[in-house]
């Protein structure tokens, strides 16, 4: 089964946000950090994963990446605050969950 990642990134104040798709959020978070990735994330340093989902479908990824950027600011930090109240860096939790 294939799964998708439709994910927000944020800079370490949480003051701008990257939203994106990938079938591979665990190279896809080492790229963006690391600088593999030139553009948005490494100008804006939008490196701490705040929020993802996963769905089976890669249209489904898209059509939700499309309808999140299109949203204004503070629906996203609401979007995100309802599973991440503190707005912490959940990449250590998505590793544990792929363990």
């Amino acid at each position: 089964m294939n799964k998708y990642y439709v994910y927000i990134l944020a800079s370490r104040k949480n003051q701008v946000f990257y939203i994106g798709i990938t079938n591979n959020l665990e190279r896809r978070l080492y790229e963006h950090r690391n600088g593999l990735i030139p553009g948005f994330t490494e100008k804006y340093k939008t490196h701490e994963l705040v929020y993802f989902e996963e769905t089976p479908n890669v249209s489904d990824a898209l059509t939700r990446e499309k309808q999140l950027k299109a949203w204004r600011r503070k629906w996203k930090i609401d979007l995100v605050k309802t599973l991440n109240p503190s707005m912490k860096d959940l990449s250590e939790e998505f590793y544990s969950l792929r363990s």
